[in-house]
């Protein structure tokens, strides 16, 4: 006779379990675990793009994308603990000797329709680990396929090289993890309110901050070596992304990164990211140093600034190198000199110097900003130019003819 050991069989087990936390946050007990990237979609619904969470916002599927592209390509990422929801379906066994704060928290999976789980925080970054993980398995087999194919041996050995990088990533992946804390509440007009309350009191980073704190971007790494020049040490708001009125700097942190992007790639040019490898950062800091050297040997105003006997609310009361765009502008007339002209810094200081006695503000009707072709890019009695990037290029155009064949006024 066949004796069959019953306790060998685990029958349709669809839930698995977790070395738990237990605590409490506004009179509803949480959960705290680790989960690895590989099973989030095995216990977290995964959200749809084409079909919305009517408890949560809307997916944006190139967020979500962007985000798996940052955990493949940067092996030092970091991403915040996700929140959900349990309605109830999941169960905790207290583990000895803990007070009953930690245990095994053992979670059906989101397979089905009666998931205990909702997300309440993190929906992009669950669509974004399984979309990359989805990707990283269908590079390797399409891989796979060209090498079955391949006959020379110079082939076999690129495919192989590109599959065995490939591999290394999803590997990475696959051993890594994310937190989790899984808020109890049964109640689903409560569990809604959840994420109104974390979305109403979440504080967004500003531009500026990211210009300090990014330093994947060129151009915010840059940032600290950049202020230290004389026309903007001391001179740089570190966390508002608007120059006010009222505001004592010269420009945000973020104005400092665009200027440089400027000067490295022209006004409404990106540093991609072929640039960012060909960018050694020493040689950026000298380029925008080069700049800032042009501007304040090139106009009297931003001298006095430079040197402290002028102060950035005086200047944007009575000039228009007040304004964070004309300083974008004139980032962009010396790419441009500099590329496709020849110009050495002091051909761009004696131009600069052409221009300065036009930088009065406001603009007049006599201005040379209104009897010129660039009179689409300033309204009269203006300070500042209009900030649309089409008038940006416009002006930095109309600048850069003036260098080549300048105006009566200049």
């Amino acid at each position: 006779m066949i004796k069959i050991d019953s306790d060998k069989i685990s029958g349709p087990r669809r839930e698995s379990t977790y070395v738990a936390q237990r605590s409490a946050q506004g009179g509803r007990t949480v959960y705290t675990i680790r989960i690895p990237l590989t099973s989030l979609d095995v216990i977290l619904p995964l959200p749809n793009p084409d079909q919305p969470d009517t408890d949560n916002r809307k997916v944006d599927g190139r967020h979500a994308k962007a985000f798996g592209d940052y955990i493949r390509q940067q092996e030092t990422w970091v991403a915040p603990t996700l929140l959900a929801r349990d309605n109830g379906g999941c169960s905790f066994e207290e583990a000895p000797g803990t007070d009953g704060q930690i245990g095994y928290l053992t979670i059906p999976w989101a397979t089905g329709a009666l998931s205990p789980l909702s997300n309440v925080d993190g929906q992009h970054r669950i669509l974004g680990v399984y979309l990359i993980i989805r990707t990283l398995g269908e590079e390797i087999k399409k891989i796979d396929r060209e090498i079955t194919r391949a006959t020379r041996p110079d082939k076999i050995a690129d495919l192989t090289a590109s599959k065995d990088k490939l591999a290394a990533q999803l590997k990475r992946l696959e051993n890594e993890s994310v937190g989790v804390d899984i808020y109890v509440e049964p109640n689903n007009t409560l569990a809604r309110q959840m994420f109104v309350d974390v979305a109403d009191n979440a504080k967004g980073i500003s531009s500026a901050l990211k210009a300090r704190f990014d330093s994947s971007k060129v151009a915010n790494r840059i940032l600290d070596r950049v202020v230290g020049h004389a026309l903007l040490k001391g001179k740089v708001d570190l966390e508002q992304d608007r120059m006010t009125r009222g505001n004592p700097n010269l420009m945000g942190a973020k104005h400092v990164a665009d200027l440089t992007r400027g000067v490295a790639v022209g006004v409404a040019g990106r540093i991609g990211k072929q640039r960012e490898r060909e960018l050694a950062d020493e040689v950026l800091v000298e380029m925008v140093h080069g700049f800032f050297d042009c501007l304040a040997e090139g106009f009297k105003d931003l001298a006095a600034v430079a040197e402290g006997t002028l102060t950035p609310l005086e200047l944007r009361s009575q000039s228009l190198l007040g304004s964070v765009g004309v300083l974008r502008v004139l980032a962009g007339v010396y790419y441009e000199l500099k590329e496709n002209h020849d110009a050495l810094d002091e051909d761009v200081i004696v131009f600069f110097a052409k221009l300065d006695p036009h930088m009065n503000a406001p603009v007049s009707s006599t201005s040379i900003w209104r009897k010129t072709a660039a009179s689409v890019d300033f309204e009269e009695d203006s300070s500042a130019p209009i900030m649309r990037t089409q008038n940006l290029i416009h002006l930095v155009k109309i600048i850069v003819d003036w260098y080549r064949i300048p105006p009566a006024e200049l």
